[in-house]
């Protein structure tokens, strides 16, 4: 594919970027001629068409059909940004529809590689219409349970970013590529050009993921194995303790920035046996409660980090909460484990967790559960932010929407307390009758300091209070919260 600061590609050459020597199936819908001019006799339109045509060597602005990316088979639609701009008309409106319909009729996920500057101006509220055919395909695909993956080039603007782009599942985009709703001509003059890039998109938590172009087929090769579809799934493993010291991350490690590039395959891991329930580690177990929030806290002792690295051969982030914010204190994606099976992941970093982290969580946990895909959460916080900036962005709802998403899980739900588990902003990534805890772990309805402050003791009373909650991982597990102790 060209680099994407120099050249365009062309839509076949996106495509052929993907599927190489595998090959590609070009799919055409029935012939639904336009009347001369389109359909609002638009004088020239006839003309212009015929020019992108003889420019292009396509008909039309979307190019579908069906390949395989790596071993993965998939239905593709790519766009020809050298046809009108990549616009939306009648036509194309054909073509996505029926792109979607051959997804849905053969259980294939849909990967969009989109270039368009929006809807086509020459056919008027006939182009604009296509954007609800679109959502409306986007739709039965969803509700039959089949993964969607967008590419977004250079440029992906206006309905196409809003429908094809941006409703997709998984939203990758090339480095440097214009992204956003509003086009280069029709934004305000003093608007912020980063705020239409890719990148600018990222930090937005819009975008999944910025991936060079020549780092694309290993990443939406592994995304394809890892959102499917599926059928009968086994429950994520619990992962394996790690030592204090930080946790050596076993032979399946893989890392974070290899998920994106597709690298970091790795070997079989021993982490992940499950353990017995109500299982007693061999490891030491705190002796009070003031001990286990001490353990806890302890900066020494293995983070969400380490246990991913050690649970994943290769981990594929999902970022932002598709409202304008990240969490950094939040980690969330698909991974894919040693012997290639998927298992979603949310994992919290031992900060506070935000509203943007608790709205990515959930959207984790819906888009698992609807493909069917086994989800391993990590709980480590010392309860969610509780700043004024946390309330305006919504913590009670967010931290709600997460409660929601778990109870409504179809798909087994894992946890593993492996830090502090402070209160609701905790629970609300638990799993019931599924959590299990590490020795260097605690569980509380509330902090043994903010407890100790509640009822007006002193704080030399911090340490009773603690032991009077009972949230040493031995006495959740006495009290029926956690399953086992992992240790």
């Amino acid at each position: 594919m060209p680099d994407a600061t120099s050249a365009r590609a062309t839509a076949r050459e996106a495509i052929a970027l993907l599927t190489g020597a595998a090959g590609f199936t070009e799919h055409r819908p029935s012939p639904h001629p336009l009347p001369p001019d389109g359909p609002l006799g638009w004088a020239g339109y006839d003309a212009a068409r015929e020019r992108a045509s003889a420019r292009t060597g396509e008909e039309e602005s979307v190019v579908y059909g069906t390949g395989v990316v790596g071993d993965r088979a998939c239905v593709l639609l790519s766009f020809e940004f050298g046809f009108l701009g990549g616009s939306l008309g009648r036509q194309t409106g054909d073509r996505l529809a029926a792109a979607y319909e051959l997804a849905l009729t053969r259980r294939l996920p849909l990967l969009a590689l989109v270039a368009t500057g929006g809807s086509r101006m020459q056919e008027g509220m006939v182009a604009l219409t296509q954007l609800q055919r679109v959502a409306a395909a986007s739709v039965r695909l969803r509700a039959a349970d089949l993964p969607q993956i967008a590419v977004v080039r250079d440029p992906t603007t206006g309905g196409g970013w809003a429908t094809v782009g941006a409703g997709a599942d998984v939203v990758l985009a090339l480095p440097g590529a214009q992204v956003g709703f509003a086009g280069s001509r029709v934004r305000p003059p003093d608007a912020d050009p980063y705020a239409y890039s890719a990148e600018g998109q990222f930090a937005a938590g819009q975008v999944d993921a910025v991936v060079p172009a020549d780092e694309l087929t290993a990443s939406v090769t592994h995304w394809l194995r890892a959102l499917g579809p599926h059928e009968g799934l086994p429950a994520a493993p619990v992962p394996g303790a790690l030592s204090a010291g930080g946790g050596e991350p076993g032979a399946g490690a893989g890392r974070e920035a290899e998920a994106a590039t597709g690298s970091g395959a790795g070997t079989p891991s021993a982490a992940g046996a499950e353990p017995t329930p109500g299982s007693v580690p061999a490891a030491p177990l705190p002796e009070t409660g003031r001990e286990a929030v001490a353990r806890a806290r302890d900066l020494r002792r293995p983070r969400a980090e380490a246990y991913l690295a050690d649970y994943f051969a290769v981990r594929l982030p999902l970022h932002g909460d598709r409202s304008g914010s990240t969490d950094p204190g939040l980690l969330c994606g698909f991974g894919l484990r040693a012997d290639g099976q998927p298992v979603a992941y949310v994992a919290q970093c031992g900060t506070p967790t935000r509203p943007a982290g608790y709205r990515a969580a959930a959207r984790t946990i819906r888009l698992a559960d609807r493909l069917g895909i086994p989800v391993l959460t990590l709980v480590d916080t010392p309860g969610a932010a509780n700043d004024a900036e946390a309330e305006r962005a919504g913590a009670g709802a967010a931290i709600a929407d997460t409660f929601a998403a778990i109870a409504a899980a179809r798909v087994p739900v894992t946890t593993l307390v492996i830090g502090e588990g402070g209160s609701g902003g905790a629970l609300a990534l638990a799993a019931p009758g599924n959590t299990h805890v590490t020795v260097d772990s605690y569980f509380s309805v509330i902090a043994p300091e903010l407890a100790a402050a509640i009822l007006k003791r002193p704080p030399s009373e911090t340490g009773a209070t603690a032991d009077q909650l009972r949230l040493r991982p031995q006495d959740l597990v006495d009290l029926g919260f956690a399953r086992s102790i992992v240790g």
